[in-house]
């Protein structure tokens, strides 16, 4: 195996580019306000959850387990949790205190970079050839734009719901307590199988 050499991010590949969008969200979210090391240790153990607590893949194979494997998986051997707590995002900063301003900025971190991770999982292919094929057993990520940090709502697709044309743009998704409806646009499907299998089916 090669050793990365300084001054070398780029032979990093995928986990120096997930330091790069750590360090670009970090600043824009952190501005101009002077952290104490106290307060910039908190705030970067938050992120360090949320950016650990991401879906990789399903879990199992099971159709009836909705819950992924995690980095917090292969750190501690569980999924990585956080209490909710109110959103404090549409908050002034002047009307914050030091811990509640930690907890604003948690937050916009948070919005950020999971926009920034959702869109990197899904490849729309309108225009570049055939498109993924959503089928039952799939494990996907809803998109909500409410979800509170180191929160992924997962499903299971049980049913899908082709158009005249053929197409899947509707499908019927089960998670942990309801069952119901979704465009295929309010979805991200976890990299469960490779494309090469999935263009095979």
């Amino acid at each position: 195996m090669a050793v990365q050499p300084p001054a070398a991010p780029h032979f990093g590949g995928l986990w120096e580019a997930a330091v790069k969008a750590t360090k670009h969200h970090l600043r824009r979210v952190i501005g101009d306000a002077t952290l104490t090391f106290e307060e910039m240790s908190t705030l970067l153990s938050q992120i360090e959850a949320c950016l650990n607590s991401r879906p990789l893949s399903a879990l199992t194979d099971d159709p009836e387990d909705v819950t992924a494997l995690t980095p917090g998986h292969l750190l501690i051997g569980a999924p990585l949790t956080a209490l909710p707590e109110p959103s404090l995002s549409g908050v002034p900063p002047g009307r914050l205190s030091r811990w509640e301003l930690l907890q604003q900025m948690r937050d916009h971190f948070w919005e950020r970079w999971t926009k920034e991770y959702l869109q990197g999982l899904t490849a729309r292919q309108k225009w570049r050839g055939a498109a993924l094929r959503y089928k039952p057993g799939q494990l996907c990520v809803l998109l909500n734009e409410n979800t509170p940090p180191s929160r992924w709502p997962l499903a299971r697709i049980v049913e899908v719901h082709p158009g005249d044309d053929g197409l899947v743009r509707v499908v019927t998704v089960r998670t942990a307590s309801s069952r119901f409806k979704r465009p295929i646009t309010k979805l991200v499907l976890l990299p469960i199988e490779s494309q090469e299998a999935l263009d095979t089916t």
